[in-house]
């Protein structure tokens, strides 16, 4: 706090002079810190809102800022849908050490905002590769620094030699030298992972092998979160006895236990003595609650509790109340809200295992599999569909790879809960496992989508709800809500609630706020006023103090339109000033003067952003001279085509000639890609049996020499692909094999070369196992690990055996002895099930992708006193 205690000076005004703001208390924050910050906060201008007492009833008038080291306090949501910034602490340090408001988005504590708190610097990168870490750390909350300084946390490098790093060690400063790999799996996750193994002088992810064992990593956090049911009641943290129990987390709140909780008559009483005793009340009434408990998402109290805007969670939510004695949300964990009965659609033909997790997050991914509705089996079998795991070392791993079994880690079950929607295992996030991370770090990190429970369980339309009984009545129609401008904020009770109208859909939860702009100035006790002089009030979203997500109610009557368009009119100036503001260099200011403001001053100074010639008069004062219209910038256009890059030694081991020489060919229109699906032509010096070649070769490119290359980059222009053509006689020959027959088979196959085939590979095969998967199912085959392992090779198919055809399996193999010992197996196995078995050398599908032809495996077939 040292760096606090200066007092900022400001030549007009204090530097929090516009900021009203409200500190949420928690664990994460210490009373003696929290004492400090609220100090420097009122002596450099701020006003505090409320002292910390009960967070529960944050006061949102006139607020612009909430303190808090985590969003899992009662009233987010609010906050978050009224577009006020929720900051960390380390935000008003920042402030006073620019001497300027911090940006609220880089001191964000939203865990979806994980690089928050970043502020990375870059040594000696490739331009592409700097300029994608960068804007992935600001799009993820974090900051760029163009030097080295003691507020840097991350230096990215590849080495220690660049002068950054060498700073760092000789000013001993507290920052992390990572490779550029963790900002790549951390992008890719969408997760924040440790830092650990990327961390040089000696990364693990270089110095340790593949298959080192990955050690276990804990998730305290989920205690209390890994099942939907319960056991026994709880006693709360720091409590010796239940006699000495001391509960404030249901102070002043209305609790209704719903008539469906699977709990006996006696913990039921017990439950409502300690909510009673903590300062709550028990109701029946779900109109007067502001918690509601039920175990599953069904009937009508469930629904009219979701359309209030109460909280609704479930019993294991409410427990881990009176256990810790302190608030959170039951969207935060999936465990804590109410289940479905009969699961997530689409989840109950799914067989589903677990391996590398252990403790609190395996038994949490069992019960989350059993709550969405799968089968969960603890031993993996070859009817088991989906093996979750937190990296690949594993016996499991390997069996599922034989078995072709779909592997994901438990990004995907989770997700697919939140969202209530089975995801597409084709997503990379789902399948991506990065070197010696244990992904058990990062369980219990999905919260409920909250637009999706609306879409689903209680949509706005007023339909009934998915898992609904047929036989209940409908709602009961709602009584019309007063205005809360009204009547000193006074909200009538209606004994019924209607959901909202579904021409507008309530903001999400999950959705990044509007907060990575400056915080507006304004001046305190100052009213705001539109174009008319009346003053203008916010209008009435908060709903009444102390009710969570008041959601207002809608009439049909045309009264009711006619005024709105009046109001919208007279609110008219204030838009397009609004619109105005947008155009401003640095963004919007949100909470700035509005039109009508009588000491609003009229800036007729020019400005770089000039009003866009298509709004209406409105947008322009009448005493305001034209301005120039900035010019747009010129971008790069659509490429024209496609080019995958194999074997040109100009670029090999020269990363910054190649970023240059790559930006250089963009700007005349071709995109250098890795994709091989997606390229229009193949540039290589020679034919070559690379696997980018190979995988190109099936969606027939084409394919250039790379002299194509050298002359575009020298003479500056996009020359014509035609006059390059590749033309490698020798290659022909050598590899018997005529160019333009294999551009004709390629389109006339369309990749689907091996369609229908399964093709299995030794493990220790030449090249690895991952490098033929990937050519194999580039030409639309099935590759598979053969180990030797019991039930590998299916039954014939029942069309082959209509035909009188015989199926034909290929299993590639090299010659060392581990691998000579499956040739047998294998030639047993295909023969039981009525297959022809055809062990092979690589060659074989090396020439077959390279021809598009699959030939006779005479040549190519391996016999069982094969040693060469």
């Amino acid at each position: 706090m040292a760096v606090m205690d200066q007092t900022a000076e400001d030549a007009n005004a204090p530097l929090f002079a516009q900021v009203q703001f409200y500190i949420v208390q928690s664990k994460g924050l210490a009373t003696d810190v929290e004492k400090d910050l609220a100090e420097v906060l009122k002596r450099n201008g701020a006003i505090e809102h409320c002292p910390p007492s009960n967070h529960a009833n944050i006061p949102f008038r006139g607020l612009t800022h909430i303190i808090s080291s985590t969003i899992d306090f009662e009233g987010y949501e609010k906050a978050e849908d009224a577009f006020i910034p929720v900051v960390n602490p380390g935000w008003v340090e920042s402030s006073i050490t620019k001497k300027k408001l911090a940006n609220p988005r880089s001191h964000s504590p939203d865990p979806r905002l994980y690089f928050s708190g970043l502020i990375v610097t870059t040594a000696d990168l490739p331009e592409g590769d700097k300029d994608a870490i960068i804007g992935g750390t600001i799009a993820m909350g974090g900051l760029y620094s163009s030097a080295v300084t003691r507020a840097v946390t991350h230096i990215v490098a590849l080495t220690m030699d660049p002068n950054a790093c060498q700073i760092a060690v000789a000013k001993n400063l507290k920052c992390k030298i990572v490779l550029p790999h963790w900002f790549d799996d951390c992008l890719r996750l969408g997760k924040r992972i440790d830092e650990g193994p990327y961390t040089l002088p000696n990364p693990e992810v270089i110095t340790k092998a593949i298959t080192d064992r990955i050690p276990d990593a804990a998730r305290p956090d989920l205690q209390g979160a890994t099942s939907a049911h319960v056991g026994r009641l709880p006693t709360p943290v720091g409590s010796p006895a239940p006699e000495r129990r001391d509960l404030n987390v249901f102070k002043d709140k209305s609790v209704m236990l719903a008539k469906d909780l699977e709990i006996a008559t006696h913990l039921r009483e017990t439950v409502e003595d300690l909510i009673r005793s903590g300062g709550g009340a028990i109701t029946t009434d779900v109109h007067k609650s502001d918690i509601y408990v039920c175990q599953y998402r069904e009937g009508r109290e469930y629904q009219t509790a979701s359309w209030e805007g109460k909280v609704v969670g479930n019993l294991p939510w409410l427990f881990h109340l009176i256990s810790h004695n302190a608030w959170t949300s039951p969207l935060r964990r999936l465990l804590h809200y109410p289940i479905v009965r009969g699961g997530l659609p689409g989840f109950k033909k799914l067989r589903i295992s677990l391996s590398n997790y252990n403790g609190e997050a395996r038994i949490y991914l069992e019960n989350l599999a059993k709550a969405a509705g799968g089968e969960f089996t603890k031993t993996m079998k070859q009817d088991n569909t989906h093996l979750i795991t937190a990296h690949m070392i594993s016996e499991k791993c390997e069996a599922a790879k034989e078995w072709n079994i779909n592997i994901i880690n438990h990004l995907w079950l989770e997700e697919s809960y939140a969202k209530w929607q089975v995801q597409a295992l084709t997503n990379p996030r789902y399948t991506h496992f990065p070197p010696r991370t244990n992904l058990s770090e990062v369980v219990g990190q999905t919260p409920i989508d909250r637009p999706a429970l609306e879409r689903v369980f209680f949509p706005k339309s007023g339909k009934k709800l998915q898992n609904e009984p047929a036989e209940e009545e409908e709602l009961p129609v709602p009584m019309r809500k007063a205005d809360a401008n009204i009547a000193n904020n006074k909200v009538s009770n209606s004994s019924a609630v209607q959901p909202p109208s579904s021409g507008n859909d309530a903001l999400p939860i999950n959705r990044l706020k509007h907060s990575d702009v400056p915080t507006p100035k304004a001046k305190r006790g100052e009213q705001h006023r539109g174009s008319d002089g009346i003053p203008v009030k916010t209008p009435a979203r908060l709903g009444a103090e102390g009710k969570e997500n008041e959601t207002p109610s809608t009439t049909g009557s045309r009264g009711a339109k006619d005024r709105a368009v009046a109001k919208l009119h007279d609110l008219a100036p204030d838009i397009a000033l609004y619109e105005k503001e947008k155009k401003r260099v640095g963004g919007v200011i949100f909470g700035g003067r509005r039109k009508g403001d009588a000491d609003r001053i009229d800036t007729s100074r020019k400005r770089s952003v000039s009003i866009a010639s298509g709004e209406s008069d409105m947008d322009a004062d009448a005493d305001e001279e034209p301005k120039p219209a900035k010019r747009a910038k010129k971008g790069k256009g659509p490429p024209q085509m496609r080019l995958l890059i194999t074997g040109y030694s100009k670029w090999a081991e020269n990363h910054k000639q190649e970023a240059e020489d790559k930006s250089r060919l963009r700007e005349l229109g071709i995109l250098i890609t890795n994709d091989f699906t997606s390229c229009t032509h193949l540039a290589a010096p020679r034919i070559l049996r690379t696997l980018k070649f190979l995988c190109a070769m099936a969606h027939a490119p084409t394919v250039l020499s790379t002299s194509f290359l050298d002359d575009c980059l020298a003479r500056h222009k996009l020359l014509k692909p035609t006059d390059y053509l590749l033309s490698d006689p020798e290659g022909e020959t050598c590899h018997q094999v005529a160019f333009a027959d294999v551009a004709s088979r390629a389109k006339s196959l369309k990749g689907g070369l091996l369609k229908g085939q399964s093709i299995y590979c030794t493990e220790h095969v030449y090249g690895g196992f991952d490098t033929y998967k990937r050519l194999v199912e580039a030409n639309g085959g099935k590759c598979m690990l053969f180990r030797g392992r019991a039930g590998a090779i299916p039954a014939k198919r029942s069309s082959a055996e209509e035909d009188g055809e015989e199926e034909v399996v290929y299993l590639i193999s090299g010659t060392k002895p581990e691998e000579q010992r499956l040739w047998a197996k294998f030639r047993s196995m295909a023969n039981v099930v009525g297959k022809v078995p055809q062990v092979v050398r690589t060659d074989w599908m090396l020439d077959a992708a390279l021809r598009q032809e699959v030939r006779g495996v005479e040549g190519y077939e391996i016999g069982d006193t094969d040693d060469a």
